[in-house]
């Protein structure tokens, strides 16, 4: 999910358009850093503001890293899913505790060398920033899941139906194709990293419930249809968002610091 398609940052008090470029080229698009109650809130694009950069060519390391050069200490990371599991139904919320990797030859890692950073990844989202997204999506009115396991797939075609069946048997929930190396990179700078899964359509191996194949104009119908939810959800929760920290996501890079390129 961009930001250009939920419209967040038209919603922010004095908003400031910055153009930025990073040790691993330039972000997606422009960071739109402006105020919600009197807290500074920065948003970026992750596909670009046209949608131009499909999942697995989105400049990751370039975003993650334009967000900490700008202060950024917390990131939410909405994205559209498609559920793996009869009861997390279209147009569901799901804030993921987990994280399963499938994707092949994306640059997921900003310690190349000399420096190695061997990191805990044990839980990839941040206790707090998940707390918090519920309790937002629950005061909104939402149907949100607690917890479940996000499976990332390459993209950026959908799943086979072997494949979707496969994932859903081993019983994670959702299925994405940008929650890694997004997240990953998040925890190496230190961040707090949480998602939440707009449910856009059943993936086609749930057994009983999807016997069709999925398509990219029902996922877009769906997230249109819920544009102002997520917005809403968001906003409440980095309304709550205290000063300090209080988990141990900051500890995540283990106080090390990548090379630069």
């Amino acid at each position: 999910m961009t930001t250009a398609e939920i419209g967040v940052y038209a919603l922010l008090d004095d908003v400031e358009r910055i153009e930025m470029d990073t040790p691993y080229g330039p972000p997606a698009d422009a960071v739109h850093v402006g105020s919600l109650n009197g807290r500074s809130v920065a948003f970026l694009p992750r596909h670009g503001a046209d949608h131009r950069f499909p999942p697995h060519r989105v400049p990751y390391r370039a975003n993650v890293w334009a967000m900490r050069e700008l202060g950024v200490t917390r990131l939410l990371g909405p994205c559209a899913s498609g559920s793996l599991q009869a009861d997390v139904a279209p147009g569901d919320f799901v804030v993921c505790d987990q994280l399963v990797d499938r994707t092949s030859g994306r640059h997921h890692t900003f310690f190349d060398g000399p420096t190695i950073n061997h990191m805990s990844f044990a839980d990839p989202y941040c206790p707090e920033l998940r707390a918090l997204a519920l309790a937002a999506g629950r005061a909104e009115g939402i149907t949100v899941h607690d917890g479940g396991t996000v499976v990332v797939i390459e993209g950026p075609r959908f799943s086979t139906r072997a494949e979707s069946a496969w994932f859903a048997a081993a019983g994670w929930s959702v299925i994405n194709m940008t929650q890694y190396p997004e997240a990953p990179l998040a925890r190496e700078l230190g961040l707090c990293y949480a998602t939440v899964a707009l449910i856009t359509d059943y993936d086609v191996g749930v057994q009983g419930v999807a016997d069709h194949a999925v398509t990219m104009d029902e996922v877009f119908a769906v997230m249109a249809d819920n544009n102002d939810r997520v917005r809403t959800l968001l906003f409440r929760a980095i309304d709550a968002i205290p000063s300090t920290r209080s988990c141990a996501c900051i500890e995540g890079a283990g106080g090390l610091q990548p090379d630069p390129p």
